[in-house]
């Protein structure tokens, strides 16, 4: 039986490429309308895959971000850009995630959720200040305290890493049956979350494919379903 909820943030409660979508056509304008959606996952794909570097100490910041635009870009056979460029492009971006907003279905779901009485939590992997300024923008103390938000870069740990999981179990007080997890990554969001013992919604929203058979306890792909999902959970 479910008794409590952890999002995850990006791409789960806000439309991540809406953003990204805005700073690629004020930086690289000649990438097209079609490559939009493909260059977005690729970004994600790259960010993900290389974050872990900066964890460790091998990369800095700096670079893993600018990395990640060029080896986008270069995926689709798009021209070379520069470091320069590729931090000139995490500048925009980050202009653009300044007007981020809560989905309005993922705001109906947490207003259901609170008034349910049910114990909510965040946990997001991503440098400390970048998505602490992300979670103030969203609002999302407005349903959640502020020491059930876990940002990995101030853990030492991150998803798909079970530990994670294990340290919101400790903060937030959960029971890792009893507790839903939903994110919109399958590898990190729930694999990780599955490994931990934690059950899992895949918000496949992108509506990606995965190798082999699907390791998740339900499966939404928009955000339309969100709150119907949670009101069949809890009423």
């Amino acid at each position: 039986m479910i008794k409590s909820v952890v999002f995850d943030v990006d791409d789960t409660m806000y439309d991540q490429q809406q953003p990204f979508r805005n700073a690629v056509k004020k930086v690289v304008p000649l990438v097209s309308d079609i490559d939009m959606g493909p260059l977005y996952l690729r970004f994600r794909h790259h960010s993900d895959e290389n974050f872990p570097k900066v964890m460790a100490g091998k990369w800095t910041l700096e670079y893993m971000r600018a990395h990640r635009i060029s080896q986008s870009l270069k995926d689709l056979d798009y021209p070379h850009i520069t470091e320069e460029e590729g931090l000139y492009f995490q500048q925009v971006y980050e202009e653009e995630l300044d007007n981020i907003c809560l989905h309005e279905e993922v705001k109906k779901t947490l207003d259901f959720l609170t008034e349910m009485n049910i114990p909510l939590g965040i946990i997001t992997n991503g440098p400390t200040d970048h998505q602490t300024k992300k979670l103030n923008q969203l609002q999302l103390a407005n349903w959640i305290p502020s020491q059930h938000m876990i940002v990995s870069q101030a853990t030492g740990f991150q998803k798909p890493e079970k530990e994670i999981f294990q340290l919101a179990e400790e903060r937030f007080n959960l029971t890792a049956e009893e507790t839903l997890y939903v994110g919109d990554n399958y590898d990190n969001d729930v694999l990780g979350a599955k490994r931990a013992g934690w059950q899992a919604l895949w918000f496949n929203h992108r509506e990606r494919k995965v190798d082999g058979p699907l390791n998740c306890d339900i499966e939404i792909t928009s955000f339309d379903q969100l709150l119907e999902t949670m009101k069949v959970i809890f009423s």
